[in-house]
């Protein structure tokens, strides 16, 4: 097609940079689409599924492919960061899931609203975030998206409408599911996608706020990402019904491999078009992570390493894509090592930016509390001692 024929016209020796390549590719965007299958089918609950034959296109394949290995890219840098005590406190990495980061953005626009938990990194990088206000955040300092004082739990883009990481577990759902409300009120025409793991679904809030949502309709997206692990906790040994799809009863659900970033951006279109005509819709994004829960968790004590390797060459969301590419002949395996190549060094110069950033000065402990703001007083012997007063 055009579009290869395009793509293999750059040679991998003259692809000096980055911004060359994708460049390159970008401008050979063929209208012309491809139709592919699903890896699995769809399972749904009182509801007809999507059809499995996605349609994308040579230049989205080849994003897809580069925006999930920035985030991988991204994760590991930051494990590094972590261990090297320059990201301090909670760390909740998402390497492993990036198809659902990445296939949900292809599915909506920046009007649609997305609210997760903590592990929001790769979220954030597909809402258009940049890897130096993540890695800043990351690292506490001022250039961060949160002006260094979220930290990894609490990344935020408002103008992209992502409202943020949520450190109380399960406690985002009834929020996004405020968000639908808004969005219903104002005739938008627009969805919300409430993102929780399956640790958090058995959370007593997350049905409250789902029963609410079906009696108003509100154009709500409940997605439970289910990595298998809530902690170190098994799904089976948590929930009785580990069939999260079903979990709405009287409200639709769909079961998507959330390894394949082509099924999430079917289950995504399908749930937008779903929510805003009848109302609320359960997504089960069936999908693993390779990390441990948080940076405190080796990962291994509750599941063994043979079980992650298989993951990793059986399922993993990149390779996926990798061998799309290569089999539609689109691009070359050196062309895609290229790109992987400019990626990291991509991550290492954000990195070092990030680091250049200061910390946010004391007086911003007092600074987004109240509407008004705090008023802030010096006191003590060296005057170094700070205390907040209501205007």
């Amino acid at each position: 097609m055009a579009a290869a024929v395009l793509l293999r016209r750059i040679p991998a020796a003259r692809a000096p940079a980055a911004a060359a390549l994708i460049g390159a590719r970008s401008i050979s965007d063929s209208t012309a689409p491809l139709t592919i299958e699903t890896s699995v089918p769809f399972t749904s609950h009182i509801v007809d599924p999507p059809s499995r034959d996605v349609t994308t296109t040579p230049a989205e394949l080849l994003t897809f492919f580069r925006d999930m290995s920035v985030m991988r890219r991204m994760e590991i840098a930051a494990d590094s960061l972590y261990k090297a005590k320059l990201i301090r406190g909670f760390c909740h990495l998402y390497d492993g899931q990036e198809a659902v980061a990445v296939g949900m953005e292809a599915a909506i626009t920046r009007k649609d609203s997305i609210i997760t938990a903590y592990r929001d990194h790769c979220t954030y990088l597909a809402r258009g975030g940049d890897l130096v206000s993540a890695f800043a955040e990351l690292m506490g300092r001022q250039a961060g998206c949160s002006r260094g004082k979220g930290g990894s739990m609490h990344f935020y883009k408002k103008d992209a409408n992502f409202y943020g990481g949520h450190g109380i577990v399960g406690a985002q759902v009834p929020l996004g599911c405020g968000l639908a409300f808004a969005q219903k009120y104002r005739k938008e025409e627009t969805a919300t996608f409430a993102l929780y793991g399956d640790g958090a679904a058995n959370q007593g809030q997350l049905f409250e706020a789902l029963n609410i949502s079906a009696l108003w309709k509100l154009p709500a997206i409940l997605v439970c990402e289910n990595n298998h692990y809530g902690m170190g906790t098994a799904e089976w040994r948590a929930a009785k019904s580990p069939a999260y799809y079903k979990r709405g009863d009287y409200v639709p659900g769909l079961k998507v491999d959330g390894m394949d970033v082509l099924a999430v951006k079917q289950a995504c279109k399908f749930a937008k078009e779903h929510a805003i005509a009848n109302g609320p819709i359960v997504l089960e994004m069936d999908t693993y992570r390779y990390h441990g829960h948080s940076m405190s968790d080796p990962g291994s004590t509750y599941r063994t390493r043979d079980e992650i390797s298989g993951v990793r060459q059986e399922r993993d969301p990149i390779e996926r894509v990798r061998k799309l590419i290569l089999g539609h002949d689109l691009a070359t395996p050196a062309e895609l090592k290229d790109m992987e190549k400019e990626i990291r060094k991509e991550v290492d110069d954000a990195i070092a930016k990030a680091k250049e950033s200061s910390m946010p000065d004391t007086s911003e402990l007092f600074t987004n509390v109240y509407v008004k703001g705090f008023g802030v007083e010096s006191f003590g012997a060296d005057r170094k001692e700070l205390r907040a007063t209501l205007p």
